[in-house]
């Protein structure tokens, strides 16, 4: 039903038009074809009437009577005429007035009317031999040179409407050609005029796909039909409603910053003093543990509020610039060097000296540490953890490390929010690869989880080709 009901109504618009039209065309030039075969088919048979006429008149003039007796003498004429009717059969008889046949086909059907009254002239449709014919009969007045005297003789002449027929088909033939060619120029008219008429419509698209992300200035209208001014205008009053939506989300996000991570920054550095002072190791533990608390409720928080700006429909647009991932890798690497020194991680740099990306400096740093933190934290003490970069067509950074790794039936559930491993006993809130998988989303790059050289987790990100 579904797709029977999308062949009945066309998506474009010009083939809806073109459908609405050429449907009414093929329906009247039907109704016109038959009028035309109609009007054609009479116009043969007045014709080839006319030409029974003259072929019966033509027979009639070689008609003499000498003595009482009749001679019909056919004049070359006459037979002319049947030869030319090469597409039909053509019959005649010559009968006196008792119906006595002189000459022809005997059995040829009499004139309809024989009264002394009736017209000289007759046309009639009559069957003959099983075929349809069309039968004309003259009575022509023979007077006896000898005696006199006058007879009426009758001449008749019938003829099959093969030849109307082919006639009239030809007419139509003519005539339908005429109109197709008419109809097909007629559609094509319509076809230029709504192309052209749909310009500015293309234009309109054109300017929308054109927009960067997060542009919701208001569209013109000027130089709009007045049937595209009110979509205008409800895309303007739309953008005005996402700004005004967005001017919100961005206020919360912004408000939740300062009032989640604030408090938490208090309380953590309320809890390290408080680990400073002098007390019983049970209250020294409890510190701690409230300590790590809340170590990791700011750590979520922060992430949570990276996830919300990196969402793509945010109202937040991303710029991008011309950024050497290279030497950002070797930043990023050099300041987790302390971290990793503590765990006795071996954190080492690989790759291309120079790597130009098109990104978010901001946004492939915060990636680059959310890799280096997860693999610190989830390879394990002593581990090896590489940072590479790949020059290519298609640039490459690659965090590698030597732990545990992600069994390759887990590594597509991992990327997304609020998964852990089961099992894991390390800290963590299951946000890292989630915020890893949204910056590469928005740098249109490829993200791919496999198992590294090291033998533990490989994360590839392919930015790209320039």
């Amino acid at each position: 039903m579904a797709d029977r009901q999308s062949w009945r109504r066309p998506d474009s618009l010009r083939l809806r038009l073109l459908w609405g039209l050429s449907l009414p065309l093929l329906l009247l030039l039907s109704l016109d074809a038959y009028l035309t075969y109609q009007r054609s088919l009479a116009g043969a048979n007045a014709a080839f009437d006319r030409m029974l006429h003259t072929s019966a008149r033509a027979i009639a003039n070689g008609i003499s009577s000498h003595g009482g007796e009749v001679r019909v003498d056919i004049p070359y004429f006459a037979l002319q005429m049947f030869e030319s009717n090469a597409a039909g059969k053509v019959f005649y008889r010559v009968s006196d007035a008792r119906g006595k046949a002189l000459t022809g086909y005997e059995d040829l059907p009499p004139p309809a009317i024989k009264r002394a009254d009736a017209p000289a002239l007759q046309f009639a449709d009559a069957d003959y031999l099983g075929e349809e014919v069309r039968l004309v009969s003259l009575r022509q007045t023979v007077r006896d040179m000898l005696t006199l005297r006058d007879q009426d003789v009758w001449v008749q002449v019938a003829e099959t409407p093969e030849s109307r027929q082919e006639l009239a088909r030809g007419l139509l033939l003519g005539s339908l050609l005429q109109e197709v060619l008419l109809v097909a120029t007629l559609l094509l008219i319509v076809w230029l005029a709504v192309s052209r008429g749909l310009r500015p419509l293309r234009r309109l698209s054109a300017e929308v796909a054109s927009r960067k992300e997060g542009e919701l200035a208001p569209l013109p209208t000027a130089g709009l039909p007045n049937e595209l001014t009110p979509l205008v205008d409800a895309l303007n009053l739309h953008g005005e409603r996402l700004q005004r939506l967005f001017a919100a989300r961005r206020r919360f996000i912004d408000d939740a910053a300062h009032q989640l991570k604030t408090p938490l920054a208090v309380m953590q550095s309320q809890a390290e003093l408080a680990l400073r002072e002098e007390a019983p190791a049970e209250q020294q533990r409890q510190l701690r543990r409230l300590l790590d608390g809340m170590r990791q409720a700011g750590h979520m928080v922060a992430q949570l509020l990276q996830m919300s700006r990196l969402e793509p429909d945010n109202g937040q647009p991303i710029a991008l610039e011309k950024v050497d991932a290279a030497a950002l890798a070797r930043e990023v690497a050099l300041e987790w060097a302390a971290a990793a020194h503590e765990r006795g991680a071996d954190l080492g740099y690989e790759g291309a000296e120079a790597m130009p990306v098109s990104g978010n400096r901001a946004l492939l740093r915060e990636l680059l540490n959310n890799l280096l933190d997860n693999a610190l934290r989830y390879a394990g003490d002593g581990a090896v953890v590489t940072v590479a970069a790949i020059d290519g067509p298609q640039p490459c950074l690659e965090v590698r490390d030597s732990g545990p790794g992600i069994p390759e039936a887990e590594r597509e559930k991992v990327l997304l929010r609020f998964y852990r491993l089961a099992g894991e006993r390390q800290e963590g809130s299951g946000l890292g690869l989630a915020i890893v998988r949204e910056i590469a989303g928005r740098h249109g790059a490829r993200l791919s989880l496999g198992r590294a050289e090291e033998g533990g987790l490989k994360v590839g990100l392919r930015f790209p080709a320039a």
